[in-house]
């Protein structure tokens, strides 16, 4: 009988946590993240069943591996079915070639399969103990609408978001700011970095020790195991008697909690032959993977595939962890991990805008699929990799990149580089008819604590 999993602190000053207290804590008091002491592995039998699996099933199948000896089988099975009831195409460019759209959700975002999961397993887990939550969550776009919609109007439980007020698009927007009862919306006058400092200072300041705080973001380990499920999907979907065994994933990475899922989802027995971390403009990981250096990018810097503005990834702690280093909060290599076996397994690139206006142009001419710039980011990453290893890039080999997001979020950049309007998907429907309603504040911590204190 294999040991109870339990959940310590990147930084390594902490105790251990069960899986309900790391998810309900979101940060650990030291401002680590938390992280698994162990990774339970998945059988090749298991594997393969999910060859025949629904979405859900292999969600079951994959969380239970984590939570077994926390949540009973019926009750994570309901959560899984009620988790996951929209479509994920795997959509063919040409040969194995494919784009995952994790766009199907009800706020068109990948982040939705984090979310959706995590805000039932946080109702689960409070209600058996009667508790009330204040999730605090920064966003760059995606997160917050996902957080917003999938915690909306849950008993005992709420939610304030932070945003960069000046980079986000109107939909993203709307669709946070348009839900109103136990979802609170700040805008914020800086950059996703600076909103997502406010979150963590909020979790280490005394003055706030009598809320019951807790966050939605990717820091939280809540949101990294269904973030797995995804990529055990394709897989199984994808690889069959005649392709390759192994998959390469590319990743469009921000904040690198989708990277990081992968990453665990490898860990676990996936067959993945190489990770493709591919950023914009924002390149620290890029150019730390070339040189051995990390250094953060103060401020970010303002792309057109705006939920990867970040100079700084959380999850960059966590990747360091699982590669024998340690990294702390503010991005300081205090142990180096194993950067030559880091360079084995993912390969990362930086995208410019103009490059991924012209993958967008370019996907849509010669094959007809419709590209957001995240998803071009991804797309363009993965060219990159196959030009420069063509060893790699043969028939049978199955390639997938993530689009992270429908095109109808960015109407503005699909217009711009092809002209046409995408189409809107029933959940963006109607946004401009609802009523907006968000506090805006200066940078200024002082401020969103006092409203915290005032209002909670």
């Amino acid at each position: 009988m294999s040991a109870e999993i339990t959940y310590n602190s990147t930084n390594q000053q902490t105790r251990s946590y069960s899986f309900k207290d790391a998810l309900l804590k979101g940060l650990a008091p030291d401002k680590g993240l938390f992280m698994p002491n162990r990774i339970p592995i998945l059988s090749a039998d298991e594997l393969k069943s999910m060859q025949k699996m629904h979405y859900s099933e292999i969600a079951f199948l994959v969380t239970r591996k984590f939570l077994k000896d926390e949540i009973s089988d019926p009750d994570l099975l309901e959560i899984t079915q009620s988790a996951y009831t929209f479509d994920i195409p795997l959509e063919k460019v040409f040969g194995n070639r494919y784009i995952m759209r994790l766009d199907q959700g009800p706020t068109a975002s990948f982040k939705d399969f984090a979310a959706r999961m995590m805000g039932r397993l946080m109702q689960h887990f409070a209600s058996l103990e009667n508790r009330e939550l204040l999730i605090l969550t920064a966003t760059s776009g995606d997160t917050g609408s996902a957080i917003a919609n999938a915690f909306y109007n849950l008993d005992n439980i709420n939610v304030v978001i932070l945003y960069p007020e000046k980079e986000v698009t109107e939909r993203q927007r709307k669709q946070m700011t348009t839900l109103h009862k136990n979802i609170s919306i700040i805008a914020v006058d800086g950059k996703f970095d600076d909103c997502q400092a406010f979150v963590k200072k909020a979790f280490s300041d005394p003055g706030l020790a009598h809320l019951p705080l807790s966050s939605a973001n990717s820091i939280n380990i809540g949101r990294l195991l269904p973030q797995a499920v995804y990529y055990f999907y394709a897989w199984s979907k994808l690889v069959n008697e005649n392709t390759n065994q192994d998959i390469i994933f590319s990743v469009p990475s921000g904040n690198f909690g989708n990277l990081m899922g992968g990453i665990i989802a490898r860990q676990m027995g996936l067959p993945v032959k190489k990770f493709i971390a591919a950023t914009n403009a924002n390149d620290e990981f890029p150019s730390y993977l070339r040189s051995g250096l990390y250094q953060t990018i103060e401020p970010s810097l303002n792309c057109i595939s705006s939920a990867m503005n970040v100079g700084h990834p959380s999850n960059m702690s966590r990747i360091t962890g699982l590669y024998n280093g340690i990294m702390n909060e503010k991005g300081e290599i205090l142990k180096e991990p194993e950067i030559e076996k880091l360079r084995n397994d993912i390969f990362s690139e930086s995208i410019s805008d103009e490059h991924t206006r012209i993958t967008i142009k370019n996907v849509f001419q010669s094959h007809k699929v419709l590209l957001e710039p995240h998803g071009a980011v991804a797309w363009a990453g993965l060219e990159k990799y196959l030009d420069r290893h063509p060893a790699v890039d043969q028939e049978r080999q199955v390639a997938v990149a993530l689009e992270t997001a429908h095109p109808a979020k960015f109407p503005a950049d699909i217009q711009k580089a092809l002209n046409i309007d995408p189409p809107l998907p029933e959940s963006l429907k109607n946004l401009d008819h609802k009523e907006e309603q968000e506090e805006k504040i200066p940078l200024d911590y002082q401020i969103f604590k006092n409203f915290l204190k005032t209002n909670y």
